[in-house]
């Protein structure tokens, strides 16, 4: 296949698995200010502690490690290591990079209590299953321990320094952030990496700045896409965005994430990218991963019921590596297995 566009709290009873020294990798030595834990002493909020909505007012820092974020970023690394099997260089875009790098023991981190849904209870449940770990969750453990030399999951990597770390010299990444904190929070860490040119950051919506990277020098890349879709014009941004992208870029894997939420732009997104894959005569691969029953709970205290967060979500990759799908087959169920928490846990895994 000739090449990828992939569309993007410290708790020691958790077998300790935050636990460890909190030194971070050595190419990351520079990140030991306050920005390295999601936050810029510099820049103040607004509106009470809130950002307007104009401002982007998302913030994944909440939601880092969470079960999405595993599912995913296994997707992402088994797609970046299939890119690097070939000499030939490939360009890596994250459309919706955020700030890059989070502390799982941070204040957002702890409020959410995500990453004890997801990451956390991957690794702490492993021990329930029969055999090894799948190769594709080993090679997602293997970048986590690169941003932990110490032990533990203090430091969580998002996309853009996961693609990073996978690049090779031959290799670029591009990444866009629009979010006025997360662009400077962003900026600084990729600034601390001293790796030059090979990696670009624009203060751009990444849907707009897409096109100019397509296609990439070598015409092999991968584009990450995962907007918050918070706003519901994102799931049509989406589309749009891999229609274009297969026009001028026919040959890349078009990897999108998606959040499986009671909203029709949710659940056409899929089908709608498929029908591109379709139309275009390119292969398709449709994952999703549910970790629990999305039904409304009473609270013991009798307030009013309440819906639950997050609990599935989806990617659609067009243009699969050949491997993915097995990878998958193998993956899915070992995530469903220690991270599922009911009976209503599962995953769907189709191909074309």
């Amino acid at each position: 296949m000739g090449g990828g566009v992939l569309f993007h709290g410290r708790c020691s009873s958790a077998g300790n698995l935050l636990g460890g020294r909190e030194t971070p990798p050595r190419d990351l030595d520079a990140l030991r200010s306050p920005i390295f834990y999601g936050m810029d002493p510099a820049l103040g909020e607004t509106n009470g502690g809130r950002l307007p909505w104009d401002m982007h007012s998302y913030r994944h820092a909440f939601h880092a490690g969470n079960h999405a974020d595993v599912f995913k970023h296994t997707v992402l690394i088994a797609v970046l290591h299939h890119l690097a099997l070939k000499e030939v260089g490939f360009t890596a875009i994250d459309t919706h990079s955020g700030p890059g790098l989070y502390r799982l023991d941070g204040a957002d981190a702890r409020q959410s209590g995500e990453a004890q849904e997801g990451l956390l209870a991957l690794m702490r449940n492993k021990s329930k299953l029969s055999g090894p770990m799948a190769p594709a969750l080993q090679a997602y453990r293997a970048v986590l321990d690169h941003f932990n030399p110490g032990g533990g999951l203090l430091n969580y990597p998002g996309s853009p320094f996961i693609a990073q770390h996978l690049l090779r010299e031959q290799d670029k990444l591009k990444l866009f952030e629009m979010h006025p904190t997360d662009i400077r929070v962003l900026q600084a860490h990729v600034d601390a990496l001293r790796v030059g040119r090979q990696v670009a950051v624009a203060h751009e919506d990444g849907f707009n700045g897409l096109p100019k990277y397509l296609p990439p020098p070598t015409r092999r890349g991968v584009v990450f896409i995962d907007p918050s879709y918070e706003i519901k014009l994102d799931y049509e941004r989406v589309a749009v965005a891999v229609s274009m992208g297969l026009q001028r870029f026919a040959t890349g894997t078009f990897l999108v994430w998606y959040p499986i939420i009671p909203r029709p732009q949710a659940h056409s997104l899929p089908k709608h990218l498929i029908s591109l894959a379709r139309q275009a005569d390119k292969p398709w691969l449709h994952a999703t991963l549910r970790i629990k029953s999305g039904a409304r709970h009473a609270t013991v205290t009798g307030e009013p019921m309440k819906r639950l967060g997050l609990v599935e979500s989806g990617v659609v990759v067009i243009n699969p590596p050949f491997t993915l799908y097995e990878q998958l087959q193998e993956a899915l169920p070992q995530m469903v297995q220690l991270m599922g928490q009911d009976a209503m846990a599962g995953f769907e895994l189709t191909q074309a």
